[in-house]
């Protein structure tokens, strides 16, 4: 199979400008997320710059930008000042504080209130539920489910996201995505569940061109890795 035989779109998951540019000329990204860990990790000193920087390279694409904020106060008046940066942005609200106390009444005002959401950090049918039962009406928003994030816990994500992929697709006012890619294979894991969006980060998206290349040839691409790398080592056993 294809990744144009797929209903599931890509998202570039990073906050690296340069990864950005190359995911959208590449043609097979169709959008962006960030989160605070992809920042620091990306060396960004200055949220608001970085985001007007974003918006201005990889135009034209929905890309979400998280809140910040761990009280909700704070939260909501960062959900205005991201939403406003663009037509095409949608604002990512933890499904909870650090506290454990739910963003649902949070989420419920910044949708009424015509903002698109990305709830994040979404693991169970119930906060896909509680969400979904707050969200405006004829709205247009995401609910990211941590799917790789579950699996580290030794359970099987599929029947989760394909319960939850149901319930958006019902509301008709939310995609789900699949959050926490891994590997390749997850993205044809996420369209067969029914997925709207999957992100996967460089490291991933660098791998596609892997796609329909035969056990054989991959095998063989394999044993010619190790040869190089025994030729680089200089040494051998004998």
């Amino acid at each position: 199979m294809k990744l144009s035989d797929l209903n599931v779109q890509i998202y570039a998951d990073g906050a690296v400008i340069d990864d950005m540019i190359k995911a959208k000329d590449s043609g097979v990204v169709k959008g962006f997320t960030t989160n605070p860990s992809l920042m620091k990790k990306a060396g960004v000193k200055d949220y608001v710059s970085f985001a007007k920087e974003a918006l201005a390279k990889v135009t034209g694409l929905p890309i979400s930008f998280e809140v910040f904020g761990d009280d909700f106060e704070t939260m909501e008046k960062e959900a205005k000042k991201i939403s406003s940066l663009g037509e095409n942005v949608f604002v990512k609200i933890p499904i909870t504080n650090t506290k454990g106390e739910s963003s649902v009444p949070l989420i419920k005002k910044l949708s009424a209130e015509g903002i698109k959401v990305n709830v994040t950090a979404v693991f169970t049918i119930k906060q896909v539920k509680d969400v979904l039962a707050v969200l405006k009406p004829n709205s247009t928003n995401i609910v990211s489910i941590f799917a790789g994030r579950l699996a580290d816990t030794g359970i099987d994500p599929i029947p989760t996201m394909t319960e939850a992929a149901k319930l958006c697709h019902e509301s008709g006012n939310a995609m789900l995505l699949w959050a926490s890619c891994r590997e390749v294979y997850n993205i044809f894991e996420a369209d067969k569940c029914g997925a709207d969006i999957i992100t996967c980060t460089a490291p991933v998206i660098a791998k596609l061109n892997l796609i329909g290349i035969s056990p054989e040839e991959r095998s063989l691409q394999t044993v010619q890795g190790f040869n190089k790398d025994v030729k680089a080592l200089g040494f051998s056993i004998l």
